[in-house]
């Protein structure tokens, strides 16, 4: 079925719905923040995954809100988002392989600087380089979470509960970017500008 504008448009609603459901998540307790411990969890614990860590949220919600404000019509807006959970997957994965990746925190705060920039710009990139660009910041994001679950049971189970919850974290964001993009351009930017400023502010005792 063709996702035209208007049939778009009609699932805003239900988009910011389940988006801001599922923000009173923000206060759950992190996966994996008992360290080495290993026990049993499944797809709700993976499901609450990205909304425990903000820099994890941040970047989820802004990437739909970039692929929104650039995008030229419905089918366009899909190219970030499902270049990010594609990719995202791999790096979990990978992270549950129990591969330890350099520069992992680092970059995930590069990832929160540059994808705010791209808010605040509305640098415009054909769909195949948008979903490249957060494509390799996600593969840091998802190695970040896999590496957290790696050794869990159910680990699987986990990984498929946080791409989904990704999904919604992404919706969420073009949701807003999409009843925003023509209404104020200022709003955007000033979310834009918070997100970057929050990637630096992460940056600097990295440094």
């Amino acid at each position: 079925m063709r996702l035209t504008r208007s049939s778009f448009a009609a699932l805003l609603p239900s988009l910011a719905a389940a988006a801001l459901g599922a923000l009173p998540l923000l206060a759950s307790a992190h996966v994996g923040a008992d360290g080495a411990a290993h026990h049993d969890i499944g797809f709700a614990q993976g499901f609450l995954h990205p909304f425990t860590g903000m820099d994890h949220f941040a970047a989820m919600v802004a990437v739909g809100l970039w692929s929104a404000l650039i995008a030229r019509g419905a089918r366009d807006v899909l190219w970030a988002p499902l270049g990010f959970a594609v990719m995202l997957l791999v790096g979990a994965l990978v992270g549950l392989a129990g591969v330890q990746v350099p520069v992992v925190e680092p970059m995930i705060a590069a990832s929160l600087l540059a994808i705010g920039l791209l808010v605040v710009t509305r640098l415009r990139l054909p769909g195949p380089v948008a979903a490249a660009v957060v494509g390799a910041f996600a593969v840091f994001h998802g190695v970040a979470h896999g590496y957290e679950l790696s050794g869990d049971h159910g680990a699987g189970l986990a990984i498929g509960g946080m791409v989904l919850a990704t999904a919604l974290l992404h919706a969420g964001g073009i949701a807003i970017g999409w009843a925003l993009r023509r209404r104020t351009a200022w709003l955007p930017r000033v979310a834009g500008a918070a997100v970057a400023l929050f990637g630096a502010a992460l940056l600097t005792p990295l440094a």
